[in-house]
C-alpha cells in the first residue's frame, strides 16, 4: 500500500491512454507541481458524488488509474496545460483529507490476464466491431478516426475500445473495474454490439427523415 495524490474527474482513464488537462485550481496546481518535483504519478478517479472543480473535494469511485505527466505547458498565474498518460490500475483502501487535495492510500489492482489464445480470439471478434463503430462516428460526428490501424495487443485494444465508446462515464467505470482482461474484452464486445445497433438505427432514421424532407421540397 502507498500514498497517491488523487484527481477526481468526470472522466475515466485507462492504462496506456492519453489524458490532457488544464490545471487552474490552486489545490491541483500544488498537486501537479509536487508530482513534477518528485517525478511521481497522480491518480485519476471518476467522481461518484460532488463536482470536478471549485467546490468541496469530491467523493471518488474506488478504482482508478495512475497518470504519468509527459508534457507541461506553463501559463500565467501558475496555471498549466499538461499531457498525461494512464499507467496502472489501482484500488483505494482509504482516503486522507489532510492536504488541500485528496490523497489515497492505495494498492495496485492488476487485471487477471488469462489464456493468451482466448484473449486473442475475443480481441479478434472485437476488431471488426470497433472498425464499424469508428466508421459510424466518422459519418455522424464528422471526426477523423482511423479504423485501419488498431493495436494488435488485446489489452491495449480493449482499453482503446473503451475510450472510444460514446457512453456515460459510469458505464466506462464498470469496464475499468473488470476482474480480468478476458472479462474486459467480453464486456466491451457486448457494449459494442449494442451501441452499433443503436447508432446505426439512429443514422438510418436521420437519413430517412432527410430523404423525406428532400422529396417534400
Amino acid at each position: 500500500m502507498f500514498e497517491l495524490p488523487l484527481f477526481p474527474l468526470n472522466t475515466v482513464l485507462f492504462p496506456g491512454m492519453p489524458l490532457p488537462l488544464h490545471i487552474f485550481e490552486d489545490r491541483y496546481k500544488q498537486m501537479i507541481n509536487n508530482c513534477l518535483e518528485e517525478k511521481e504519478p497522480f491518480g485519476v478517479v471518476l467522481i461518484r458524488n460532488g463536482k470536478e472543480a471549485l467546490g468541496p473535494l469530491a467523493q471518488p469511485h474506488s478504482i482508478g488509474c495512475t497518470a504519468r505527466i509527459v508534457e507541461v505547458q506553463k501559463l500565467s498565474d501558475g496555471r498549466m496545460n499538461i499531457n498525461s498518460v494512464g499507467e496502472r490500475r489501482f484500488r483505494i483502501i482509504s482516503l486522507n483529507y489532510d492536504a488541500p487535495y485528496l490523497i489515497g492510500n492505495v494498492e495496485y489492482y492488476p487485471l487477471g490476464e488469462g489464456d493468451p489464445e482466448q484473449l486473442l480470439k475475443v480481441a479478434g471478434s472485437l476488431v471488426p466491431k470497433v472498425k464499424q463503430y469508428m466508421h459510424i462516428l466518422n459519418e455522424v460526428e464528422e471526426i477523423d478516426l482511423d479504423p485501419e490501424h488498431l493495436p494488435g495487443d488485446p489489452l491495449i485494444l480493449a482499453h482503446l475500445s473503451a475510450v472510444l465508446l460514446q457512453i456515460p462515464a459510469e458505464k466506462k467505470q464498470e469496464l475499468l473495474t473488470s476482474a480480468s482482461a478476458l472479462d474486459l474484452l467480453n464486456n466491451t464486445n457486448q457494449i459494442y454490439r449494442r451501441e452499433i445497433a443503436f447508432m446505426r438505427a439512429m443514422v438510418d432514421r436521420f437519413n430517412d427523415q432527410s430523404q423525406k424532407a428532400i422529396n417534400l421540397n
